[in-house]
């Protein structure tokens, strides 16, 4: 049998997929060389886009699989290379746009000045969701609650990113189990995956242990920079897990993301819901709509199965009739819950059959099912 041409085993290539940026390593330019000797022995090199790429072992597997499919290959040999500074750029600009509206120092730094690269999901014809899910106070599980959602979604079949604006307690790569750092490419972020779910946070850039202590504009800056700079390719939903309050992030996010919609998160007591409720006034205030509300913690099923309401009953649906909103859910307390998102194993992940999977995967349904916003507004001038 003789071995394959040069033209087969690109055909073979061409399927292939970074698995980073989802697109096929031969119409990125990444194959540099495809040939087979007259013993079927094939070498391929492929140019990295940068030194160290974390996934050079998953693209070694995946060319290795394409190339031995084909009849008449006996062994094939992978050698790597790396993208020049001018390919970079240049991968950059045909998936991310022109280059001169980008920031000039990485978002880590808090720093950098960015000319203004237009924010894809304020765009008239963007097709993302940018779903805002927000409480007002701190401590009635809205991370999880977004890590979760997020999860479901894309277990759905949905392409879902999520940025973690909580600047000041950022805890979406630790409860998505996404540990590995963002990649660079020509100061173009991509973010870590995980369970089918994009993110970006801080956290990728601040030493462990060391505070964020920062003002407005460099709070401003930053989000600017995750939302303009990361490659997030389309999603289909972005989730942003606000920090509590109605402070400088609520405002630049409302600038931001004008199509955006508001989920509230609340738990059964009082004092949670009426801090909810302050969230969705600001909403309303920034002319963002509110779309639902969660209830967290709503019940503990103990071994006995007798359901105890440890924070009291009914503040979720007060609050969504008081709104005029659906109650889109209401979670159970389980200590599953809060586990997964100690040790990066969401139970909407880990555990879909179960009481709380179950309710995250109902929840996902319903915010799909609901008419997406398709109003367009010009973006705020805030201050």
């Amino acid at each position: 049998m003789s071995a394959p041409t040069t033209e087969q085993l690109i055909d073979a290539l061409r399927p292939v997929e970074d698995p980073e940026l989802r697109r096929s390593i031969v119409d990125l330019g990444m194959v540099r060389r495809a040939q087979a000797g007259p013993d079927g022995a094939v070498d391929v090199q492929v140019a990295l886009t940068v030194a160290g790429c974390p996934l050079r072992n998953e693209i070694d597997r995946r060319v290795g699989d394409a190339v031995r499919s084909l009849p008449g290959v006996t062994a094939v040999h992978v050698d790597f290379t790396v993208m020049t500074d001018d390919e970079r750029a240049a991968l950059r600009t045909r998936l991310h746009g022109d280059g001169h509206q980008h920031a000039h120092q990485h978002a880590a730094t808090g720093h950098g000045h960015a000319e203004g690269r237009a924010v894809p999901f304020n765009q008239p014809g963007s097709t993302t969701r940018p779903l805002l899910i927000s409480s007002g106070k701190g401590g009635v599980g809205k991370s999880s609650v977004t890590v979760n959602l997020a999860v479901a979604l894309a277990a759905q079949g949905h392409r879902v990113g999520v940025v973690d604006a909580d600047i000041y307690g950022y805890s979406i790569p630790r409860m998505l189990g996404a540990d590995q750092d963002p990649v660079v490419i020509d100061q173009m972020l991509i973010p870590p995956e995980r369970y089918g779910v994009r993110c970006i946070s801080i956290g990728y850039f601040v030493p462990e242990g060391q505070a964020v202590i920062w003002r407005g504009p460099m709070l401003h800056k930053a989000l600017e920079q995750f939302l303009a700079d990361v490659f997030w390719d389309n999603p289909d939903f972005l989730l942003i897990d606000m920090p509590p309050g109605t402070g400088d992030i609520a405002l630049s996010l409302s600038q931001y993301l004008p199509q955006g919609e508001v989920v509230v998160v609340t738990t059964p007591q009082p004092a949670a819901q009426k801090v909810a409720r302050l969230s969705a006034a600001m909403a309303a205030k920034v002319h963002l709509p509110v779309r639902g509300v969660i209830e967290n913690m709503s019940w503990f099923t103990g071994n006995d199965g007798t359901r105890y309401e440890i924070f009291g009953s009914g503040g979720g649906g007060e609050l969504a009739d008081e709104l005029g909103v659906p109650l889109l859910g209401q979670l159970p307390l389980v200590p599953a819950l809060r586990e997964g998102g100690d040790d990066g194993r969401p139970i909407a992940a880990v555990a879909p059959d179960s009481e709380a999977g179950r309710a995250f995967h109902d929840i996902a349904r319903a915010i799909v099912a609901m008419k997406p916003r398709k109003i367009f507004r010009p973006e705020l001038t805030v201050s």
